[in-house]
């Protein structure tokens, strides 16, 4: 019983502390495509941006940590091109749904701090969509397009994970209100293509985000 009441007093003032908030969130994605071109020396594959935008819930333990999740709608874009085709020009739009769980920390004073964000991530590829140029090789004729992608259950892989971080400032401009400004990566760990039989194709998304949000302090 000594150890219960013990244990109690001294999780009493984290307990005081403890504090829920939600918010929501939107900015921009920067979308860095890592793929291996195998003999295709002529291809490019660019950078991209995008939207991003979503839902967080945060439980902090004390004035220092907590933990914070997420659900964010967010563009992994990016941009094909060809060395020896200056009109084929292919322009990806991938949607994803994310789900990040970190830790975070937090420093300074009362109204203006700084945080620091450290987790992973789990994620679903919603759609793709494709538009820009290309040339027919028979009759040179270049023709433009705009469609949507169709998923291939044997070469793309929707499912998605990795880690993510960020950094940001967050000010609280009344008793229950706060905003917040961020930078975060996300890294991803799963290849968006398949594995196939004798044929190795990796392809990786690295994606920047910068986004700004309003939570209010339950």
């Amino acid at each position: 019983m000594k150890k219960i009441i013990t244990f109690l007093a001294l999780m009493l003032p984290t307990l005081a502390f403890a504090q829920w908030r939600v918010g929501a969130n939107v900015g921009l994605s920067f979308n860095h495509p890592t793929i291996d071109k195998q003999y295709m020396t002529d291809l490019e594959y660019k950078d991209r941006y995008g939207v991003t935008f979503g839902m967080m819930g945060q439980y902090d333990f004390n004035d220092w940590l907590g933990v914070r999740a997420e659900l964010d709608w967010t563009q992994k874009n990016y941009r094909q091109t060809r060395v020896v085709f200056d009109d084929q020009d292919y322009k990806y739009t991938n949607n994803y749904l994310l789900m990040p769980v970190m830790a975070s920390f937090g420093f300074g004073g009362e109204k203006l701090r700084g945080f620091c964000n450290v987790g992973v991530y789990g994620g679903y590829w919603l759609n793709s969509h494709r538009k820009g140029t290309d040339v027919n090789n028979v009759s040179h004729y270049t023709y433009s397009f705009d469609e949507k992608v169709e998923f291939d259950k044997d070469r793309d892989q929707r499912w998605d994970c990795g880690f993510v971080g960020g950094l940001g400032l967050e000010y609280r401009f009344a008793k229950r209100w706060g905003a917040q400004v961020e930078a975060r990566y996300y890294y991803s760990t799963t290849s968006f293509c398949k594995e196939q039989p004798h044929f190795k194709d990796k392809r990786y998304h690295s994606t920047l985000g910068l986004q700004a949000g309003v939570m209010y302090f339950f």
